[in-house]
């Protein structure tokens, strides 16, 4: 599960900061937390808009698509902060990233009563209309006398205390889980797969379905090749040792922008006809109405589901197993949503792979055997069998799309 952490501070100093990086690194096993701030929000106007504030588009596109949110309050003067009073107002005028979300609510104080008070004032805000979030209700986690509970590596320090955070999270992982089997996926519009439109980096003045559309790109823009060094977010490589990178992964990768341009693929087999998703050179830079043409129109639905769904938030990846493939072969394909920096929309990162001989290779390791019929097999051992990997929990997350992926086309 992702969660995300809503600090209720705008402070550069805060317990509740805290007391969320003490739950995201505690109990990283049990979930996936990132810790949102709310210092450079400006305070609520009805009148500013608020996709003008990269922090509150990247509160409204985290918030959409996490499974649920916790947020840390202080309590002042018997309340919540103004400034998360104001990103609450923020993200309950336009938009409304918290209908039908799951919120936990915990916070820390200087005093005993541990922002008892501003957390009964926040219930109330999160269930008024416009808002509408699913409060986990009870389970009060208080931590009381902040500034003597963690320790000078920011961990709270009393055992009995990190209990019961434990049991008021392992609650809410719970209420997430039901809360879940009730959310309605946003409505998928019509996909644009022709690329009529155009974003920033689109280029201009060549047609995408060229087939030497990838020289010719590369020329007008000045693209950078050889031994060009590019500095990455965590490292300096030349765009040679990128390739190489790339094309050493154990993957057949691909990315199409958020515009259904496709523009990448890495050349992890020499041979075409050799990929589980076949690519060739010359569909670089194609619409992926183009890549997808030959499909039935039943199909090409398909290929918009998948996109709509990335898109809406409805789902951050698709996983599907590809029928009709030999023994030796399981054809699995994963879909991943990418994401600018203020979190909305930013295209596909497709990566095919033969699943078989890393579940060969795992059962092998653990002293694991499949058992079961066919399409109902489970993984079962004296070791490490209650690791809940089966064959059906691989092929039932992508029951959906079989209809689009039987044929092998990827969403490239």
């Amino acid at each position: 599960m992702k969660f995300v952490g809503l600090v209720g501070s705008n402070a550069d100093e805060s317990y509740n900061r805290k007391l969320l990086e003490f739950i995201r690194r505690q109990f990283k096993v049990k979930f996936e937390l990132e810790v949102l701030e709310i210092d450079d929000i400006p305070m609520f106007n009805q009148d500013e808009n608020w996709e003008e504030c990269f922090q509150l588009r990247l509160l409204y596109h985290k918030i959409t698509r996490a499974d649920g949110v916790i947020i840390a309050t202080p309590e002042h003067n018997h309340t919540i902060t103004a400034a998360l009073k104001s990103v609450l107002e923020w993200l309950s005028f336009k938009v409304h990233p918290f209908e039908d979300k799951p919120v936990m609510i915990v916070g820390a104080s200087y005093y005993d009563q541990g922002t008892s008070r501003a957390q009964v004032h926040l219930r109330k805000i999160l269930d008024a209309p416009g808002v509408n979030a699913f409060t986990l209700p009870g389970n009060e986690f208080l931590l009381g006398k902040a500034k003597e509970a963690f320790d000078g590596n920011g961990n709270i320090t009393d055992q009995g205390t990190v209990k019961f955070l434990e049991m008021c999270l392992d609650n809410f992982i719970k209420y997430v889980g039901v809360v879940s089997s009730l959310k309605k996926p946003k409505p998928i519009e019509a996909e644009d797969l022709y690329c009529k439109g155009a974003i920033d980096t689109t280029i201009l003045g060549i047609d995408p379905d060229d087939p030497d559309w990838l020289e010719k790109a590369a020329k007008q823009v000045n693209a950078v090749e050889g031994d060009t060094y590019v500095k990455l977010d965590n490292g300096l490589l030349t765009v040679n040792q990128l390739n190489m990178f790339l094309n050493a992964m154990p993957f057949e990768l691909t990315y199409a922008d958020d515009n259904n341009q496709f523009l990448y693929y890495n050349d992890a087999h020499p041979d075409p006809n050799t990929m589980l998703g076949k690519r060739v050179k010359e569909q670089v830079g194609n619409r992926l109405g183009t890549v997808h043409g030959t499909l039935p129109p039943a199909r090409m639905k398909n290929v918009e589901w998948v996109v709509g769904t990335l898109r809406n938030g409805n789902q951050e990846y698709v996983r599907t197993i590809v029928p009709g493939t030999p023994p030796e072969v399981i054809n699995t394909h994963n879909y991943q949503a990418m994401y600018y920096p203020d979190g909305s929309y930013a295209g596909i990162n497709e990566i095919i792979f033969n699943f078989k001989p890393w579940l060969d290779w795992y059962l092998k390791e653990t002293g694991q055997r499949l058992v079961g019929g066919t399409g109902m097999q489970t993984v079962h051992g004296a070791t490490d069998a209650d690791s809940g990997a089966s064959s059906t929990d691989a092929a039932g997350s992508g029951a959906d799309l079989t209809t689009d992926a039987d044929s092998g086309a990827s969403i490239q």
